[in-house]
């Protein structure tokens, strides 16, 4: 089997995992594939010599965009807090441009989206970025079609992930483009990932939503959805425990949230959901029950809605 070359492009100041983690998920592939050089990394840089990353670590590039030799298989582009530094540079948009129309499959992870979408590379695509510059991306290139809260997504022979540790996601479904699912499987299970995420789910968790609210009424409600699934979570409901008008309280809410209490109650019980569904084998009826829907048809709908997949399917990939 010929090796396929995986190249990277970072910048000063990139953000460390969006190179790491794709790199390791590659590097234990050629292992369980029992082939080293089945992919071969390589790390692309503007310039020669040592970057630096936003975390202080330093990383020798292996060639420069000028100097590269080979074909390239796979091209991604790293995100760095700095990225807007490299959305004017023409000479290396127009070395991305080349170089999509000659790779198999190119993309970006982070934030390294902006300078494909300055390349004009994102025109008319679906794609995915860090949730806090998803709408500054889809601000400043709106033919861009930004899906703000996916993992990764793939359009054609694009792939773009959200930020840093999504990109191992991101290189996980590459591997299993290549090499089938059982590979992907047992390279998740080797770097103790999530097994292979679908690129549709949710960049937060219901749990992790609630965390980065400031403590104020609407975290109290939060904390009384996740700790109280098969209680009445109609907004009614939880604008009288708030205290305040169903107007208000749904404004409020929003507001400090980024998403309507409805959202938040159906993330809330689908999150749980999907833990007993990879703990256990119980019916769907039985978890519609346990996470508070009363109608298994309603629960199918909104676990198929807000994961991206049937729950057959999600057992089928994730059950332990």
């Amino acid at each position: 089997m010929s090796a396929m070359r995986i190249a990277i492009l970072a910048f000063p100041r990139f953000q460390l995992l969006d190179i790491a983690g794709p790199a390791d998920v590659f590097a234990e592939a050629s292992h369980q594939l029992g082939n080293p050089r089945a992919y071969q990394v390589q790390v692309i840089g503007t310039k020669a010599g040592v970057l630096k990353s936003s975390g202080g670590l330093k990383l020798a590039v292996d060639a420069t965009v000028e100097t590269h030799r080979g074909a390239i298989d796979t091209l991604l582009v790293a995100g760095s807090p700095r990225i807007e530094d490299m959305e004017s540079d023409t000479q290396l948009q127009d070395w991305l441009r080349r170089q999509a129309g000659a790779v198999r499959r190119y993309g970006s992870v982070c934030s390294g989206a902006f300078v494909l979408a300055a390349s004009g590379l994102l025109d008319g695509k679906r794609v995915a970025t860090h949730w806090n510059v998803a709408t500054g991306l889809a601000a400043a290139y709106p033919r861009a079609r930004v899906e703000a809260d996916a993992i990764y997504v793939k359009d054609g022979n694009l792939f773009t992930s959200a930020g840093v540790t999504a990109g191992m996601d991101l290189a996980l479904a590459m591997v299993e483009e290549d090499h089938g699912r059982e590979l992907a499987l047992r390279v998740a299970r080797q770097l103790v990932m999530f097994l292979k995420r679908p690129g549709g789910q949710s960049q937060f968790s219901a749990h992790l939503a609630a965390q980065t609210s400031e403590r104020s009424a609407m975290r109290e409600v939060q904390d009384h959805v996740l700790a109280n699934l098969k209680d009445d979570l109609s907004v009614p409901a939880l604008a009288a425990r708030a205290g305040m008008s169903e107007r208000s309280f749904a404004r409020i809410f929003r507001s400090e949230t980024g998403t309507t209490p409805a959202e938040f109650v159906e993330n809330a019980r689908i999150d749980a959901a999907r833990r007993l569904a990879e703990e256990s084998d119980a019916p769907a009826k039985r978890l519609a029950d346990a996470v508070g829907y009363a109608n298994v048809d309603g629960f199918r709908r909104a676990f198929s809605r807000r994961l991206g997949v049937s729950l057959v399917e999600y057992r089928r990939r994730f059950a332990k």
